[in-house]
């Protein structure tokens, strides 16, 4: 099985880095292209394992896909013929319950299994299955599997009962061919929503008020194609912020948004970082300084970003003082700390809540990574361990980052791939 090694305790991280397109947007997105009847181009791609398996569903269903020289990806849906999103693909990654929404409003009927993906916790999909029969869909659950039909949707008044990202997808894809208005409340607010809208939008649909608790969609007869970029991943650059700020060093993060990240720079700030913004970079630079401490709570989006939690977790282990971090989004999210106890770090877990006393330096232990930012949270410290920190089970960041160990190499992190053979990839995958 593939592994990273990371050699710590070297200089600070200096330089700049690109980022990447965002997995939270792109895979919406590619699912909304089953709305279309016609042609849809896709720009500012990660090269990521999720994007791959998303291309692979749809490709399994009858749409032609083709990806350029630019890397933009060409999505023609007119040649679908399966309707069915099978439990081999979909337990992978929880983001093929996407499809759900645009199938029914579109063909009037969907198979789609029950979503798998990181084992952070329960994600329900009954918001997504409650909200389309609101709509007019009969839905059962057997056999693992959502089975889904209905004629034209009707639009409906929707309450979620809590704010769900994937849920307030798939009923607003649902929901744009849907005939008369729907309204979505307490609808998530998350800049892969507003992005999600807005290539919808380009595609022909009514949506209003996306990024705010209250969605409306004013169903129309028919979506064409359209060419769209997808919006630069916040988490990415969030990330690589961390990287700078806990090797005590300076790093320009380039092609992104600082106007959807306020909270975590917010947070740097604290951390005694100076943060300075352009229009689509960020620079965060702590002057060679040993980082502070911060308390932190996970709340949706404007709020901290729960994908946020376990790199700032890896911070504090480092930081000078004692901090809190309190997840409320999900309730399984820290398995990270036990690998960061292997590597000298001070934290003790109360119920859903982390307290880290920061320590002056941590050793290199190999370690494995349990989840997607768990992973991340990994590779971090392992740049500030004293020694060599093998990261292992590392197709959980391939799932989120695009080229991390070569991004971090150029920033001047002493960080490698060891490649693990086809076999072990596959059972990896089917983990």
């Amino acid at each position: 099985m593939a592994k990273i090694v990371i050699t710590g305790g070297g200089a600070p991280l200096d330089g700049s880095v690109r980022i990447s397109g965002a997995k939270n947007a792109v895979l919406p997105i590619l699912a909304s292209t089953l709305l279309s009847d016609g042609p849809v181009i896709i720009g500012n791609v990660p090269h990521l394992n999720d994007v791959t398996t998303t291309m692979e569903l749809l490709g399994q269903m009858g749409v032609q896909l083709v990806v350029d020289e630019r890397m933009k990806i060409h999505v023609d849906p007119r040649s679908i013929h399966s309707f069915f999103a099978p439990y081999d693909l979909v337990k992978t990654m929880r983001a093929s319950v996407l499809v759900l929404g645009p199938l029914l409003a579109r063909y009037g009927e969907a198979v789609v299994s029950l979503p798998g993906g990181c084992a952070i916790g329960s994600r329900p999909v009954n918001l997504h299955i409650k909200g389309l029969a609101a709509l007019g869909a009969d839905i059962q659950v057997e056999g693992g599997y959502i089975r889904a039909r209905a004629k034209r949707l009707k639009g409906a008044h929707i309450v979620l009962d809590i704010q769900t990202v994937t849920g307030t997808e798939n009923i607003m894809m649902a929901a744009v061919l849907a005939k008369g208005t729907t309204t979505i409340e307490n609808a998530a607010q998350e800049p892969e929503v507003v992005d999600l809208a807005n290539c919808l939008n380009a595609m022909g649909a009514d949506i209003e008020g996306a990024g705010s608790r209250t969605i409306v969609i004013h169903g129309v007869d028919r979506l064409a194609g359209c060419e769209y970029d997808v919006l630069p991943d916040r988490i990415e650059t969030g990330t690589f912020l961390v990287a700078a700020a806990i090797t005590r060093g300076r790093v320009k993060v380039k092609n992104t948004r600082p106007d959807i990240l306020e909270s975590v720079l917010l947070k740097l700030e604290e951390a005694g970082a100076e943060i300075t913004c352009g229009d689509d970079w960020i620079e965060c630079d702590m002057h060679g300084r040993r980082p502070r401490a911060v308390d932190i709570t996970t709340a949706p989006y404007p709020a901290f970003p729960t994908d946020m939690q376990a790199q700032f977790s890896a911070l504090n282990t480092i930081a000078e003082g004692v901090a809190t971090i309190t997840e409320t989004v999900f309730e399984n999210r820290f398995m990270h700390v036990h690998e960061l106890r292997r590597l000298g770090a001070d934290i003790r877990l109360e119920g859903n809540t982390a307290v880290t006393r920061g320590v002056d330096h941590l050793n290199a232990a190999p370690v494995m990574a349990t989840d997607l930012r768990a992973s991340a949270s990994l590779v971090l410290a392992g740049l500030v361990a004293e020694g060599e920190t093998v990261v292992d089970r590392i197709y959980h960041i391939d799932r989120g980052y695009d080229c991390i160990e070569e991004k971090l190499a150029q920033l001047g992190a002493r960080i490698r791939r060891l490649p693990g053979t086809d076999q072990d990839e596959l059972q990896a995958a089917q983990a």
